[in-house]
């Protein structure tokens, strides 16, 4: 029988409804040399993970990290958040907890790395080796299943992706590396659901404010 965890995923992969409630409400984003990229994590399918990755996000512990890595049509990845700093920006003792810790492998048969967006977890050889670097797929990569923790996916900002495919390459041994450095300038996370609420309260109170001022001006013609 199914851990319940892999039924939840296997249910979500056949209810478009529940696939769409994987996806975490809190997005991160990321301010790069070449634009924005918007992302959210699969809390259910990746726990430890998605919650490593928010955790370092929330931080600032990626800020003046780059991409060390753009091989087109494969993937881009950043470098760790230790090492890939921008020279003379150090972490603080937080961001330094956070970066230093290692997750574990979190793998389920049904969810695969099938398309451009999904985020993939960095390891060296020791499959719970994971630290803090990631890969954003830049197009399907079946040999990674598996493999590598996959632990959620891109909402917006395929077309800073595709910028940074344009970047010119150079290979350094099994990796293929961008020439000019894609700097991660700022990141954040903010809460899609939160987002989506204030909005819709907003537009309530401003339409009740609008009643109000049509009421108050039929009732006191002249105030």
């Amino acid at each position: 029988m199914l851990p319940i965890k892999q039924w939840i995923v296997l249910a979500a992969l056949c209810c478009p409804a529940m696939a769409a409630s994987r996806l975490s409400e809190e997005r991160i984003v990321f301010q790069t040399t070449f634009g924005d990229i918007e992302m959210a994590v699969y809390p259910e399918v990746a726990p430890i993970t998605a919650r490593h990755i928010l955790k370092l996000a929330k931080l600032g512990a990626y800020n003046s990290v780059h991409f060390f890595r753009v091989d087109k049509g494969f993937v881009a990845q950043t470098a760790d958040v230790v090492y890939g700093r921008l020279e003379g920006v150090a972490l603080d003792a937080r961001q330094m907890e956070y970066g230093d810790k290692f997750v574990p492998l979190e793998v389920i048969p049904e969810v695969k790395h099938d398309k451009r967006g999904i985020l993939s977890m960095g390891r060296h050889s020791d499959p719970d080796s994971g630290k803090s670097s990631f890969s954003i797929l830049l197009g399907p990569a079946p040999h990674l299943d598996m493999e590598y923790t996959i632990f959620g996916e891109v909402t917006k900002g395929f077309e800073t992706l595709t910028k940074f495919e344009g970047v010119e390459t150079k290979r350094d041994g099994i990796f293929v590396m961008p020439k000019e450095r894609i700097t991660i300038y700022s990141s954040y996370v903010y809460c899609d659901k939160c987002e989506k609420e204030t909005a819709f309260h907003k537009k309530r109170i401003d339409s009740l404010s609008k009643e109000l001022e049509s009421l108050r001006a039929a009732r006191l013609p002249g105030a």
